[in-house]
């Protein structure tokens, strides 16, 4: 793709995000995170009517869902730099 390409869908999607309907300023991803009950009741509701609730709150129910399953992406385990021989 070419700069001017790329350049024009980003300003594109900038644009349209900034026309979509804006929901409760307390539902952003890390408090839906941080309420796993609030959290299934709005996937329900996406699920059932997405046009109703809008894209924006559905994209955020699903990136918080996704912080949920895999965690702040920092893994428990990481091999040393140095190989060892076995």
């Amino acid at each position: 793709m070419s700069p001017f390409n790329i350049f024009a869908s980003l300003s594109l999607a900038t644009l349209l995000a900034s026309c979509g309907q804006s929901s409760a300023p307390g539902e952003t991803v890390e408090s839906l995170a941080a309420d796993p009950e609030r959290l299934k009741e709005l996937r329900q509701q996406c699920k059932l009517n997405r046009a109703k609730l809008g894209d924006e709150l559905c994209n955020r129910v699903a990136e918080a869902t996704n912080r949920r399953f895999f965690g702040n992406g920092k893994v428990p385990y990481t091999l040393p730099k140095e190989s060892s021989n076995f």
